[in-house]
């Protein structure tokens, strides 16, 4: 365990389901021979300040094929209610007897280890409730970590019966900054890229930029390329960016 933790248990949390409405069984989708799931769950390994991993899913018979996919690649599973997401990321959490919870949706394949070392090492290092690198845009869509204490978690689910909420894990942190310590990380010059750059997977034409991006950086960098290498690629190509550059979130 890192010294920086001591006793503190850091466990990252991904959620992902098969049932998403924009790309139905995006997160086992093939990016260059691995699953989108096995690039974040790989990535995830490299970072120095996390201890472990639970992917928490649904009970919906649709995710039985992540459960199994966690079982063969030795990652823990939880699986739980799937419209309250609150609730079984706390229930994830409590199952993987963490302290100190990494939020990671299942749709950020492309998960830079350094950049959570950074958001674990942060809250570690100051007296705070939240990091995140979301909050002031400057890093690339997808690129993100969320770090907060489970406690935090468990009493926002049992106190708020927000249904929105309940579905975006940590919008509590954002909605009222008043009620809590945070701080954002903002991305030095080597790590930017304009900020409709997307790197995350919700649909086709996410999938097909990335597919494009991994099969130019795995062959020299192999499957643990950082962030500074896919900016050094955009930067030099950018018209990769316009594969998926008009496909926008949905708002909270």
């Amino acid at each position: 365990m890192n010294d920086l933790i001591g006793k503190l248990r850091v466990v990252a949390s991904i959620e992902a389901r098969m049932g998403s409405s924009r790309l139905p069984g995006k997160v086992l989708e093939d990016i260059c021979g691995k699953s989108a799931l096995g690039w974040l769950v790989d990535r995830l390994r490299l970072c120095r300040t996390v201890d472990d991993i639970v992917v928490a899913t649904s009970t919906n018979s649709l995710d039985d094929v992540l459960a199994e996919w966690c079982s063969q690649h030795g990652v823990t599973c939880y699986r739980g209610s799937e419209d309250d997401v609150l609730l079984r990321v706390v229930e994830a959490q409590r199952f993987a007897e963490s302290d100190i919870v990494v939020e990671i949706t299942g749709d950020c394949p492309l998960t830079d280890p350094d950049v959570v070392d950074m958001g674990v090492e942060t809250f570690l290092r100051n007296d705070c409730d939240f990091v995140t690198n979301c909050g002031v845009p400057s890093f690339p869509q997808g690129i993100c970590v969320q770090v907060f204490r489970l406690e935090d978690l468990e009493r926002m689910e049992r106190e708020s019966d927000d249904p929105a909420l309940h579905e975006h894990v940590s919008l509590l942190f954002y909605e009222h900054p008043e009620a809590y310590r945070v701080i954002n990380l903002i991305a030095p010059g080597c790590w930017r890229l304009p900020h409709d750059c997307r790197t995350q997977l919700d649909y086709p034409e996410d999938l097909a930029f990335l597919r494009e991006v991994c099969a130019r950086l795995v062959p020299e960098h192999g499957y643990g390329f950082g962030l500074g290498e896919l900016v050094k690629l955009l930067r030099a190509e950018p018209s990769l960016m316009d594969i998926n550059r008009h496909c926008m979130e949905r708002n909270v």
